[in-house]
């Protein structure tokens, strides 16, 4: 049989323990506004008993003009607290159509201290089509206290990726579609290029699951490999905005890869300047 990734858990898994103490259910869907999806109305409509909603749009940094950028830690253990999550929690991240923008979200609270983190498999879409249950009635938050732990080095920033650009330090896994990276599509955000940084490769999110399940362990090494990877070196991966670069930061981790950090201000920083190289096709 093959091995299912540490960090995911199934629905069945998850069904079993809804309503149990210790346990908070996150609901992090976001989308593209080409998917034409509503994250917060959806949750509103349905969801999972006992989930609160994370919005990727407003938990980020207020003072940076990037979108997503990861907020300070004592910011970050405000929202946390408020959404009355705790750091020692059982965390359970679930998504609509399954591994797009969770795993960001999986990312955020471990490196910010929270052990038992992961993402639900299959996502929300694939909860309702089995017809398990789901609510529209709000969840009654009762505020915790995060105790925050931040792992800074988990986290790069532009000089990192400068340097790293610069001195081939470190492998850089670019998650965005092939077309942009290879800078035939335009980017979906104004005034921005198109391409990629040099020595880049490019990992797509979604050739990393299907059907919205995790690919398991032994294929995702493929992929990984197969993209130009080599896994015994450190990884930073990147995205259009730092959401699905977090795909790559899963995959990675569930295939025993400890040593990669996440871009955060990722496409949205570097291809907005016009002093950070950018070079185009498929390598």
């Amino acid at each position: 049989m093959s091995e299912t990734s540490p960090f995911v858990v199934s629905a069945d898994w998850l069904q079993e323990r809804v309503g149990q103490p210790g346990l908070s259910i996150v609901d992090a869907s976001w989308y593209l506004p080409a998917q034409g999806r509503d994250g917060r109305a959806e949750y509103e409509a349905a969801h999972i008993p006992g989930a609160i909603f994370f919005d990727q749009d407003k938990v980020v940094e207020p003072q940076s003009d990037l979108p997503h950028t990861l907020p300070h830690p004592g910011l970050f253990a405000q929202f946390a607290s408020s959404m009355g999550v705790d750091e020692k929690d059982t965390i359970v991240v679930y998504d609509g159509p399954g591994m797009f923008s969770a795993p960001r979200v999986w990312w955020m609270f471990r490196i910010m201290g929270a052990k038992d983190v992961f993402v639900l498999d299959g996502g929300f879409d694939r909860w309702k089509a089995d017809g398990r249950p789901v609510t529209a009635e709000p969840t009654k938050i009762a505020p915790g206290f995060f105790e925050v732990d931040f792992d800074a080095a988990r986290v790069a920033s532009l000089g990192d990726m400068r340097s790293i650009v610069e001195d081939g330090s470190m492998q850089i896994a670019d998650a965005r579609p092939p077309g942009r990276f290879a800078g035939t599509d335009p980017e979906p955000r104004p005034k921005m290029r198109s391409g990629h940084m040099p020595g880049a490769r490019n990992v797509p999110a979604p050739s990393l699951s299907k059907d919205g399940k995790l690919l398991p362990v032994e294929e995702l090494r493929t992929v990984l490999e197969a993209a130009g990877l080599d896994l015994s070196r450190p990884v930073v991966t990147s995205c259009g905005s730092g959401v699905t670069a977090a795909v790559i930061s899963l995959a990675l981790a569930s295939v025993g890869h400890e040593d990669n950090r996440l871009y955060d201000g990722s496409w949205s920083e570097w291809g907005g300047r016009d002093d950070t190289p950018v070079v185009t096709g498929k390598d």
